[in-house]
């Protein structure tokens, strides 16, 4: 399993929660999600730790990173400043704009049912159809990467940057990423 998320200031207790730009969702029923790797029907959830991968427009290609246990003194240094503590999120330049508007509703949801994938930290799922527990509605998204200490960064292309993450010893999470704009041609100038 990758390693989680660091923490990040104002992070609160752990629960569970779905995150949907729809504002009155008042059931969940278990459903194949187009991106998922299996057939099976389930309800997801992320934990309150790993909440931030999700505070973006549900469509928003985002590449985010931070150190783990394996992670070099050199990766820490080149794509973290060194500060180990410190998520990043970088998002295209595109979307920006899409991000600052953003109105995110998080429902949290009850965790009885709810199983920890085994291969991504903080992502959780159910086969169960449930009612959420309680709605927050969430905007400044911007704003809110500020407070909660995650460094916002946008990119014109998400692809050398990714390329370059994925080949290093950092803990990372790309999300839809097939949104992105496409990568760049050798040779393209």
């Amino acid at each position: 399993m990758r390693a989680p998320a660091p923490p990040y200031r104002g992070e609160g207790p752990h629960a569970l929660w779905h995150v949907s730009e729809e504002p009155a969702i008042t059931r969940f029923a278990p459903h194949r999600a187009k991106t998922a790797s299996t057939d099976e029907l389930l309800v997801w959830a992320v934990d309150t730790r790993h909440l931030p991968l999700f505070w973006y427009p549900r469509d928003c290609p985002r590449c985010t990173f931070w150190a783990g246990p394996r992670t070099t003194d050199a990766d820490a240094g080149r794509f973290l400043g060194g500060r180990r503590e410190r998520a990043v999120h970088v998002i295209e330049d595109r979307w920006l704009e899409r991000l600052r508007d953003a109105r995110l509703y998080l429902y949290r949801m009850p965790e009885a049912s709810f199983i920890q994938s085994s291969e991504v930290a903080g992502y959780w799922t159910s086969r169960e159809e449930m009612e959420p527990l309680e709605r927050l509605s969430v905007d400044d998204l911007i704003g809110r990467h500020a407070v909660a200490g995650t460094l916002l960064r946008t990119e014109s292309n998400l692809w050398p940057l990714w390329d370059s993450v994925i080949a290093s010893t950092l803990e990372f999470s790309g999300i839809r990423l097939r949104n992105s704009v496409p990568r760049p041609q050798p040779g393209a100038s």
